[in-house]
């Protein structure tokens, strides 16, 4: 990639973007002309990224009751669950994930991903950021401007979009903690904050509520009634006031500002507001956008397959957005603490958790798989850690034992971008606990998922004073392709 040189492209002033009555046009706000400006000094955008989909279990899914299960363990390290056979000879998975096991022959594993902390945030951060360094003026209970940035945020940073939506979506919904803390690592950190991902909040958290809502709600300590949560289609609406007939009033504006839009001509930014002024009339407009977003009116049938759930809704309106061109779609399956299984494990992964993530997974493979898309689009799933070998019990909080929080290894399920069905890379210890060949790290994960969407290792992105970071910290996942 030719070096670039920012100062080429000359940032456009406040008063200038005024003048041409750019920032009121659609409704923008200064904060708008702050994106304007980082776009006008940012490296060329990528224009021939592939497609992923980073599926994210926050809590931390426990390896030994899904993909790396211990069965000649003894009673405290093994568990209830009983493994089941896959399509492919030796490879077994848990019995609560029955799908997935008949379609192992389209996804492979990696069973020694390993960092180094067990603690929630942290973990947020190190796996949604790729990065397993601490950041500086790291806090744990907020995001800060010098967190790295997350991989969300650098794809939708680098990657020139092909439609009108961004090349980045995060949903349903913001990790936040049932106390309202909303966790770090999701955001953009020290890129600026105009370079967040988009999050399309379909279902706003609430206290108590966790799982696959409707159909698979519940409560991790057994208090009562849950808080009950909705899933709903966005409400895209001009904003108050603003008719169809004011708007195509606007944009008849635009028009009339030809002479004076040579000044953004000449400043960059012609390309970088014509981006944005599409993206906010596509919202409005753009069917493919209303039609990848109105799940819960879907067909019975396809909701059927996916679930009627918050899974099932999330990964069908995941697999939609990919359709319509969007390049990494991030899904939330559970807010902060769903797959926290601390105590009432077992029951809480056979009855809530697994089944609708077994059932919407596993649909949104066969999608893939039989548009074809399957070939240029990955499908990564992990959580910020993995648990403990040791079975516990918090009986002052929970009926029945669980497994407390584990950053030294978890298994990480991987499928399609290239990467081939059956495999597995890594292997830990008798009882689970430590990777003992091929240890992988976050960075390496991340590598995945950028080589996934066509990134060259040349890429960069530039911090809020304009100091350029290579995107790749690590080689990808070897043995998978």
């Amino acid at each position: 990639m030719t070096a670039y040189n920012s100062a080429s492209h000359p940032p456009i002033s406040r008063r200038t973007a005024l003048e041409v009555g750019s920032i009121g046009l659609l409704g923008l706000g200064m904060n708008h002309l702050d994106a304007l400006r980082v776009e006008a000094a940012a490296p060329p955008k990528h224009q021939t990224a592939k497609s992923c989909i980073f599926i994210f279990l926050s809590g931390g899914l426990s390896q030994h009751e899904s993909f790396d299960m211990k069965p000649n363990a003894s009673d405290e390290i093994r568990g209830e669950f009983n493994p089941i056979a896959t399509k492919i000879p030796g490879l077994q998975i848990s019995e609560h994930l029955p799908m997935l096991a008949q379609r192992s022959h389209l996804w492979s594993l990696c069973r020694s991903l390993t960092h180094g902390s067990n603690e929630h945030s942290m973990g947020h951060h190190i796996m949604l950021t790729g990065r397993s360094d601490v950041p500086v003026g790291f806090n744990p209970s907020r995001p800060m401007s010098t967190d790295h940035p997350s991989i969300a945020a650098i794809a939708g940073d680098v990657i020139r979009s092909r439609t009108n939506l961004p090349p980045a979506i995060v949903l349903p919904d913001k990790i936040v903690h049932n106390s309202g803390r909303v966790i770090p690592g999701q955001f953009a950190g020290k890129m600026g904050s105009n370079r967040d991902p988009w999050f399309i909040e379909a279902s706003p958290f609430h206290s108590k509520s966790y799982g696959a809502f409707p159909q698979y709600d519940f409560d991790h300590q057994e208090r009562g009634a849950a808080d009950k949560r909705l899933f709903q289609t966005p409400h895209l609406k001009l904003s108050q006031g603003m008719t169809q007939g004011r708007m195509n009033n606007r944009l008849s504006l635009l028009k009339e500002l030809g002479k004076q839009r040579r000044v953004l001509d000449s400043a960059g930014q012609v390309e970088s507001f014509d981006r944005y002024r599409s993206a906010a009339i596509s919202l409005l407009n753009d069917e493919k956008v209303h039609y990848a977003m109105d799940v819960t009116n879907a067909d019975d049938k396809i909701q059927e397959r996916y679930g009627k759930n918050s899974f099932g809704w999330s990964l069908l309106m995941a697999r939609r957005l990919i359709q319509t061109g969007v390049n990494l779609v991030q899904v939330n399956l559970g807010n902060n603490e769903s797959w926290d299984t601390h105590g009432n494990m077992f029951p809480h992964l056979k009855d809530n958790l697994m089944p609708p993530t077994d059932r919407a997974v596993s649909a949104l493979l066969d999608d893939l798989a039989d548009s074809g898309q399957l070939k240029d689009t990955l499908v990564v799933m992990c959580s910020e850690f993995g648990r403990t070998p040791k079975i516990s019990q918090l009986a002052r909080v929970y009926d029945l034992p669980g497994r407390d929080h584990w950053g030294a290894v978890q298994s990480v399920f991987l499928a399609g971008g290239g990467i081939k069905g059956g495999r597995v890379v890594g292997k830990t210890d008798k009882i689970g606990g430590f990777p003992i060949d091929q240890p992988q790290k976050p960075e390496n994960f991340a590598a995945t998922i950028y080589r996934a969407l066509g990134l060259p290792k040349t890429m960069y992105w530039h911090d809020e004073v304009d100091r350029p970071h290579y995107i790749y910290e690590g080689e990808s996942i070897p043995g998978l392709t």
